[in-house]
Protein backbone atom coordinates (compact mmCIF):
# COMPACT_ATOMS: atom_id res chain seq x y z
CA UNK A 1 0.00 0.00 0.00
CA UNK A 2 1.52 3.61 -0.72
CA UNK A 3 2.44 5.92 1.82
CA UNK A 4 -0.78 8.68 0.47
CA UNK A 5 -3.03 6.06 0.21
CA UNK A 6 -1.52 4.91 3.88
CA UNK A 7 -2.03 8.16 5.24
CA UNK A 8 -5.51 8.66 3.65
CA UNK A 9 -6.73 5.49 5.78
CA UNK A 10 -5.13 6.60 8.91
CA UNK A 11 -6.67 9.96 8.73
CA UNK A 12 -9.97 8.50 7.91
CA UNK A 13 -9.70 5.90 11.11
CA UNK A 14 -8.77 8.99 13.20
CA UNK A 15 -11.80 10.82 11.99
CA UNK A 16 -15.01 10.49 14.23
CA UNK A 17 -17.46 11.42 11.54
CA UNK A 18 -15.86 8.58 9.62
CA UNK A 19 -16.77 6.37 12.37
CA UNK A 20 -20.03 7.33 13.40
CA UNK A 21 -20.84 7.01 9.50
CA UNK A 22 -19.65 3.78 9.53
CA UNK A 23 -21.52 2.59 12.71
CA UNK A 24 -25.01 4.51 11.14
CA UNK A 25 -24.49 3.13 7.48
CA UNK A 26 -23.92 -0.71 9.20
CA UNK A 27 -27.27 -0.42 11.61
CA UNK A 28 -29.10 0.86 8.46
CA UNK A 29 -27.97 -2.38 6.87
CA UNK A 30 -28.85 -4.57 9.85
CA UNK A 31 -31.77 -2.74 10.48
CA UNK A 32 -33.49 -3.67 6.92
CA UNK A 33 -31.96 -7.02 7.13
CA UNK A 34 -33.34 -7.28 10.65
CA UNK A 35 -37.14 -6.39 9.88
CA UNK A 36 -37.24 -8.25 6.04
CA UNK A 37 -36.35 -11.62 7.98
CA UNK A 38 -37.62 -11.68 11.64
CA UNK A 39 -40.17 -9.12 11.97
CA UNK A 40 -43.95 -10.42 11.61
CA UNK A 41 -46.57 -8.38 13.24
CA UNK A 42 -49.09 -11.18 15.33
CA UNK A 43 -52.43 -8.92 14.66
CA UNK A 44 -53.66 -9.91 17.69
CA UNK A 45 -55.37 -8.16 20.74
CA UNK A 46 -53.33 -7.30 23.13
CA UNK A 47 -49.62 -7.96 22.02
CA UNK A 48 -49.49 -6.02 18.96
CA UNK A 49 -48.21 -3.07 20.99
CA UNK A 50 -45.77 -5.08 23.08
CA UNK A 51 -44.48 -6.66 20.07
CA UNK A 52 -43.93 -3.24 18.00
CA UNK A 53 -42.98 -1.61 21.00
CA UNK A 54 -40.18 -4.19 21.48
CA UNK A 55 -38.78 -4.51 18.25
CA UNK A 56 -38.37 -0.70 18.17
CA UNK A 57 -37.08 0.06 21.60
CA UNK A 58 -34.96 -3.12 22.92
CA UNK A 59 -32.53 -3.06 19.80
CA UNK A 60 -31.76 0.40 20.78
CA UNK A 61 -31.09 -0.29 24.33
CA UNK A 62 -28.72 -3.05 23.37
CA UNK A 63 -26.98 -1.21 20.89
CA UNK A 64 -26.42 1.66 23.19
CA UNK A 65 -25.10 -0.99 25.66
CA UNK A 66 -22.83 -2.57 23.34
CA UNK A 67 -21.38 0.98 22.06
CA UNK A 68 -20.43 1.79 25.97
CA UNK A 69 -19.29 -1.97 26.51
CA UNK A 70 -17.21 -1.99 23.44
CA UNK A 71 -15.39 1.21 24.08
CA UNK A 72 -11.98 0.21 26.10
CA UNK A 73 -11.98 4.41 27.31
CA UNK A 74 -14.53 3.81 29.35
CA UNK A 75 -13.00 0.66 30.86
CA UNK A 76 -10.41 3.18 31.11
CA UNK A 77 -12.22 5.61 32.83
CA UNK A 78 -14.04 3.33 35.12
CA UNK A 79 -10.99 1.72 36.48
CA UNK A 80 -8.98 4.80 36.74
CA UNK A 81 -12.04 7.49 37.87
CA UNK A 82 -14.48 5.26 39.31
CA UNK A 83 -12.96 2.02 40.93
CA UNK A 84 -9.94 3.35 42.64
CA UNK A 85 -11.20 1.75 46.09
CA UNK A 86 -8.05 0.29 46.46
CA UNK A 87 -5.11 1.56 48.70
CA UNK A 88 -3.55 3.47 48.90
CA UNK A 89 -6.16 6.22 47.75
CA UNK A 90 -5.14 8.52 44.66
CA UNK A 91 -6.11 12.06 44.59
CA UNK A 92 -7.72 13.34 41.46
CA UNK A 93 -7.51 16.87 40.49
CA UNK A 94 -9.88 18.79 39.31
CA UNK A 95 -8.03 19.41 35.49
CA UNK A 96 -8.10 15.16 35.35
CA UNK A 97 -11.58 15.15 36.35
CA UNK A 98 -12.27 17.57 33.44
CA UNK A 99 -10.61 15.72 30.70
CA UNK A 100 -12.46 12.39 32.10
CA UNK A 101 -15.93 14.24 31.88
CA UNK A 102 -14.67 15.22 28.32
CA UNK A 103 -13.48 11.59 27.59
CA UNK A 104 -16.76 10.51 28.73
CA UNK A 105 -18.58 12.93 26.56
CA UNK A 106 -17.03 11.91 23.35
CA UNK A 107 -17.78 8.12 24.57
CA UNK A 108 -21.41 8.40 25.13
CA UNK A 109 -21.59 10.65 21.40
CA UNK A 110 -20.06 7.50 19.72
CA UNK A 111 -22.13 5.33 21.80
CA UNK A 112 -25.82 7.01 20.84
CA UNK A 113 -25.20 6.83 17.12
CA UNK A 114 -26.02 3.42 16.73
CA UNK A 115 -29.15 3.22 18.83
CA UNK A 116 -30.41 6.61 17.56
CA UNK A 117 -30.07 5.49 13.72
CA UNK A 118 -31.91 2.49 14.53
CA UNK A 119 -35.00 4.69 16.32
CA UNK A 120 -34.40 7.38 13.25
CA UNK A 121 -34.44 4.30 10.26
CA UNK A 122 -37.63 2.25 12.17
CA UNK A 123 -39.68 5.31 12.84
CA UNK A 124 -38.97 6.39 9.42
CA UNK A 125 -39.96 3.12 7.66
CA UNK A 126 -42.98 3.17 9.97
CA UNK A 127 -43.31 -0.58 9.72
CA UNK A 128 -43.02 -1.07 14.02
CA UNK A 129 -45.14 2.15 15.02
CA UNK A 130 -47.99 0.77 12.31
CA UNK A 131 -48.12 -2.54 14.54
CA UNK A 132 -47.87 -0.95 17.55
CA UNK A 133 -50.25 1.67 17.28
CA UNK A 134 -53.11 -0.44 15.31
CA UNK A 135 -55.47 -1.26 18.41
CA UNK A 136 -55.34 2.37 19.86
CA UNK A 137 -56.27 3.82 16.21
CA UNK A 138 -59.67 6.25 16.87
CA UNK A 139 -62.07 5.27 14.41
CA UNK A 140 -64.96 7.33 16.10
CA UNK A 141 -65.56 9.20 13.14
CA UNK A 142 -66.40 6.05 10.70
CA UNK A 143 -69.97 5.29 10.21
CA UNK A 144 -69.07 1.70 9.75
CA UNK A 145 -67.93 0.86 13.27
CA UNK A 146 -71.15 2.32 14.74
CA UNK A 147 -72.75 -0.72 15.82
CA UNK A 148 -69.70 -2.59 16.07
CA UNK A 149 -69.14 -4.25 19.67
CA UNK A 150 -65.87 -2.83 21.31
CA UNK A 151 -64.36 -6.12 21.55
CA UNK A 152 -65.11 -6.80 17.77
CA UNK A 153 -63.85 -3.73 16.68
CA UNK A 154 -60.40 -3.97 18.65
CA UNK A 155 -60.34 -7.33 16.84
CA UNK A 156 -60.59 -5.74 13.60
CA UNK A 157 -57.96 -2.58 14.43
CA UNK A 158 -55.23 -5.13 16.10
CA UNK A 159 -55.86 -7.36 12.23
CA UNK A 160 -54.75 -4.12 10.04
CA UNK A 161 -51.35 -4.70 9.42
CA UNK A 162 -51.91 -8.08 8.33
CA UNK A 163 -53.96 -6.73 5.31
CA UNK A 164 -56.29 -9.57 5.98
CA UNK A 165 -59.05 -9.72 3.31
CA UNK A 166 -62.50 -7.66 4.34
CA UNK A 167 -65.13 -5.58 2.99
CA UNK A 168 -64.33 -2.69 0.25
CA UNK A 169 -65.73 -0.27 3.07
CA UNK A 170 -63.17 -1.42 5.92
CA UNK A 171 -59.87 -1.50 3.45
CA UNK A 172 -60.57 2.19 3.05
CA UNK A 173 -60.44 2.61 6.53
CA UNK A 174 -57.45 0.57 6.93
CA UNK A 175 -55.56 2.27 4.44
CA UNK A 176 -56.06 6.12 5.69
CA UNK A 177 -55.33 4.34 9.52
CA UNK A 178 -52.16 3.25 7.70
CA UNK A 179 -51.29 6.37 6.48
CA UNK A 180 -51.94 8.02 9.61
CA UNK A 181 -49.70 5.82 11.52
CA UNK A 182 -47.03 5.96 8.58
CA UNK A 183 -47.87 10.42 8.99
CA UNK A 184 -47.18 10.23 12.79
CA UNK A 185 -44.34 7.83 12.57
CA UNK A 186 -42.13 9.94 9.80
CA UNK A 187 -42.53 13.15 12.01
CA UNK A 188 -41.57 11.45 15.78
CA UNK A 189 -38.45 10.14 13.20
CA UNK A 190 -37.93 13.50 11.88
CA UNK A 191 -38.24 15.26 15.32
CA UNK A 192 -35.85 12.71 16.87
CA UNK A 193 -33.09 13.43 14.05
CA UNK A 194 -33.95 17.18 14.68
CA UNK A 195 -33.47 17.06 18.22
CA UNK A 196 -30.22 14.47 17.95
CA UNK A 197 -28.51 16.96 15.72
CA UNK A 198 -29.11 19.77 17.73
CA UNK A 199 -28.23 18.21 21.20
CA UNK A 200 -24.92 17.20 19.33
CA UNK A 201 -24.16 20.55 17.98
CA UNK A 202 -25.23 22.13 21.99
CA UNK A 203 -23.02 19.15 23.02
CA UNK A 204 -19.72 19.86 20.81
CA UNK A 205 -20.06 23.85 22.22
CA UNK A 206 -20.28 23.61 26.01
CA UNK A 207 -17.88 20.81 25.67
CA UNK A 208 -15.17 22.98 23.76
CA UNK A 209 -16.58 25.91 26.18
CA UNK A 210 -15.76 23.96 29.16
CA UNK A 211 -12.75 22.48 28.16
CA UNK A 212 -9.30 23.62 29.98
CA UNK A 213 -7.78 23.11 26.75
CA UNK A 214 -7.32 24.90 23.67
CA UNK A 215 -8.21 23.66 20.31
CA UNK A 216 -4.58 22.77 19.46
CA UNK A 217 -4.02 21.45 22.54
CA UNK A 218 -6.94 18.93 22.51
CA UNK A 219 -5.94 18.06 18.88
CA UNK A 220 -2.72 17.63 21.09
CA UNK A 221 -3.96 15.58 23.29
CA UNK A 222 -6.13 13.69 21.22
CA UNK A 223 -3.54 12.17 19.49
CA UNK A 224 -1.64 11.57 22.71
CA UNK A 225 -3.96 9.42 24.18
CA UNK A 226 -4.29 7.24 21.53
CA UNK A 227 -0.54 7.33 20.86
CA UNK A 228 -0.37 6.63 24.54
CA UNK A 229 -2.31 3.49 24.52
CA UNK A 230 -0.35 1.84 20.95
CA UNK A 231 2.46 2.19 22.24
CA UNK A 232 2.27 0.95 26.16
CA UNK A 233 0.40 -2.40 24.55
CA UNK A 234 3.37 -3.01 22.42
CA UNK A 235 5.81 -2.42 25.18
CA UNK A 236 3.20 -4.55 27.58
CA UNK A 237 3.16 -7.27 25.18
CA UNK A 238 6.83 -7.45 25.45
CA UNK A 239 7.70 -6.54 28.70
CA UNK A 240 5.23 -9.16 29.71
CA UNK A 241 6.30 -12.40 27.80
CA UNK A 242 10.09 -11.45 28.69
CA UNK A 243 9.72 -11.37 32.22
CA UNK A 244 7.33 -14.64 31.96
CA UNK A 245 9.87 -16.46 30.27
CA UNK A 246 12.40 -14.70 33.09
CA UNK A 247 9.94 -16.47 35.69
CA UNK A 248 9.82 -19.98 33.51
CA UNK A 249 13.36 -20.40 33.37
CA UNK A 250 13.76 -20.00 37.02
CA UNK A 251 11.08 -22.47 37.58
CA UNK A 252 11.77 -25.49 35.10
CA UNK A 253 15.68 -24.48 34.07
CA UNK A 254 15.05 -23.91 30.32
CA UNK A 255 12.85 -21.50 28.13
CA UNK A 256 10.19 -22.82 25.76
CA UNK A 257 11.46 -23.12 22.19
CA UNK A 258 15.06 -23.82 23.45
CA UNK A 259 16.31 -26.57 20.83
CA UNK A 260 19.67 -27.29 23.11
CA UNK A 261 18.09 -28.54 26.96
CA UNK A 262 21.15 -29.47 28.62
CA UNK A 263 19.55 -28.32 32.40
CA UNK A 264 16.28 -28.38 33.83
CA UNK A 265 15.36 -28.24 37.00
CA UNK A 266 12.53 -30.52 38.81
CA UNK A 267 10.56 -28.38 40.64
CA UNK A 268 8.75 -29.18 43.97
CA UNK A 269 5.83 -29.76 46.03
CA UNK A 270 5.65 -26.34 47.12
CA UNK A 271 6.73 -24.78 43.83
CA UNK A 272 3.13 -26.52 42.65
CA UNK A 273 0.82 -25.00 45.38
CA UNK A 274 2.04 -21.70 45.25
CA UNK A 275 2.07 -21.31 41.43
CA UNK A 276 -1.47 -22.80 41.71
CA UNK A 277 -2.69 -19.81 43.58
CA UNK A 278 -3.10 -16.75 42.08
CA UNK A 279 -2.32 -13.29 43.72
CA UNK A 280 -3.63 -9.72 43.74
CA UNK A 281 -1.75 -7.01 41.54
CA UNK A 282 -0.62 -3.97 43.36
CA UNK A 283 -2.57 -5.03 46.82
CA UNK A 284 -1.72 -3.76 50.08
CA UNK A 285 1.64 -2.36 50.92
CA UNK A 286 3.85 -4.33 48.42
CA UNK A 287 5.01 -1.22 46.38
CA UNK A 288 6.37 -3.71 43.80
CA UNK A 289 3.04 -6.26 43.69
CA UNK A 290 2.53 -9.25 41.91
CA UNK A 291 2.13 -9.71 38.41
CA UNK A 292 0.97 -13.34 38.10
CA UNK A 293 0.87 -16.45 39.88
CA UNK A 294 4.13 -17.50 38.90
CA UNK A 295 5.89 -14.55 40.78
CA UNK A 296 5.31 -15.48 43.84
CA UNK A 297 7.74 -18.72 44.64
CA UNK A 298 10.00 -17.57 42.09
CA UNK A 299 10.82 -14.53 42.98
CA UNK A 300 11.34 -15.30 46.84
CA UNK A 301 14.81 -16.57 45.05
CA UNK A 302 15.87 -13.16 43.35
CA UNK A 303 16.23 -10.80 46.07
CA UNK A 304 18.78 -8.64 44.09
CA UNK A 305 16.71 -8.75 41.05
CA UNK A 306 14.12 -6.65 42.98
CA UNK A 307 16.28 -3.75 43.51
CA UNK A 308 17.64 -3.72 39.91
CA UNK A 309 15.41 -5.27 37.83
CA UNK A 310 16.06 -8.04 35.51
CA UNK A 311 19.22 -8.05 33.32
CA UNK A 312 18.91 -9.71 29.98
CA UNK A 313 21.87 -11.52 29.11
CA UNK A 314 22.05 -13.12 25.45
Amino acid sequence: MCPTLNSIVSSLQRSGMFINSLIAALTIGGQQLFSSSTFSCPCQVGKNFYYGSAFLVIPALILLIAGFALRSQMWTITGEYCCSCVPPYRRISPLECKLACLRFFSITGRAVVAPLTWLAVTLLTGTYYECAASEFASVDHYPIFDNVSASKREEILAGFPCCRSAPSDVILVRDEIALLHRYQSQMLGWILITLATIAVLVSCCVARCCSPLTSLQHCYWTSHLQNERELFEQAAEQHSRVLIMHRIKQLFGFIPGSEDVKHIRIPSCQDWKDISVPTLLCMGDDLRGHYSSLGNRVDEDNEEDRSRGIELKP
